[in-house]
């Protein structure tokens, strides 16, 4: 199925694309044709990897620097590329998280969180719907969930928030603009070691078993499944699946929700210090 022409043609946006899963769906569409623009806040990481693909997969890759929960910055991102041809599909994966005890957390951690995953992954969806439609252009997008998005978890509560408002609007423009050539999906991805991202929710190693002995397959996911799953979903090859969201965890969602919710009997107080959440300059 992955044939080297897959997306050739198309125009990917992908948000938090400089680093993790954005990095790595980044790498997997230009293996197959498509010609990349990865936005994020770093413009230095973001620089370098563009760098580091262009040099690994000779693709044609742009990089943006844009804070998503800016709606100016979106628009004024998306109007740039626009100049040239309109994109053919845009992927929200822009994210944040952080495990913490919700009494502990302040409202700027609730709208930093919010800010990121559900207005960023807003401002980006209507910069582009709106020009797709007013164009009846066709597009597609993709938005990375979270297992726990349906039924919620304790101890990443901005970030269930924000998940369950992302499905919730896939699922309804689905609906709405399905009929207009646009279609909607989100990928739930289950534990997927990225760099940085396993440190700030699983502070000891032993979580890490603990994390493995929850999933029936007994293994994490990796980011070339996911990006994979990513290719396939943007691709003409999967025309007729709109408003779905895919679970991809090895079936741990099936073993018990809450991907979190087991924390508060695993971590010591000493944990919790290690990874609270620590102020940074808006």
């Amino acid at each position: 199925m992955f044939q080297p022409t897959l997306l050739s043609g198309k125009r990917i946006l992908i948000t938090g694309g400089g680093t993790g899963l954005g990095k790595a769906m980044a790498q997997r569409f230009l293996e197959l044709g498509a010609t990349v623009y990865i936005c994020g806040r770093r413009q230095d990481v973001l620089q370098k990897t563009t760098a580091e693909l262009h040099v690994a997969v000779k693709g044609a890759i742009y990089a943006i620097p844009c804070d998503v929960r800016n709606l100016e910055a979106v628009e004024g991102m998306v109007e740039s590329i626009w100049r040239d041809r309109p994109l053919d599909v845009l992927v929200n994966n822009a994210a944040g998280n952080f495990i913490a005890r919700t009494e502990e957390l302040s409202a700027h951690a609730f709208e930093s969180v919010i800010g990121i995953v559900l207005l960023g992954t807003l401002h980006t969806t209507m910069a582009c719907g709106r020009r797709w439609l007013k164009a009846n252009h066709k597009g597609t997008v993709l938005s990375i969930s979270a297992t726990y998005a349906p039924v919620g978890s304790a101890y990443v509560v901005p970030s269930a928030v924000a998940k369950a408002g992302v499905e919730a609007l896939t699922r309804s423009l689905a609906v709405e603009w399905g009929n207009r050539g646009i279609r909607m999906n989100a990928i739930a991805p289950g534990p997927i070691p990225t760099q940085g991202a396993f440190s700030r929710v699983l502070p000891r190693p032993e979580l890490e078993a603990l994390a493995l002995d929850r999933n029936p397959l007994h293994r994490f996911g990796t980011t070339e499944e996911l990006a994979n799953l990513a290719a396939f979903l943007v691709s003409d090859g999967s025309g007729y699946i709109n408003g779905e969201v895919i679970r991809m965890d090895g079936g741990e969602f099936l073993q018990g929700a809450g991907e979190f919710s087991n924390l508060g009997r695993a971590l010591t107080n000493e944990d919790w210090e290690s990874i609270k959440p620590r102020k940074t300059k808006s």
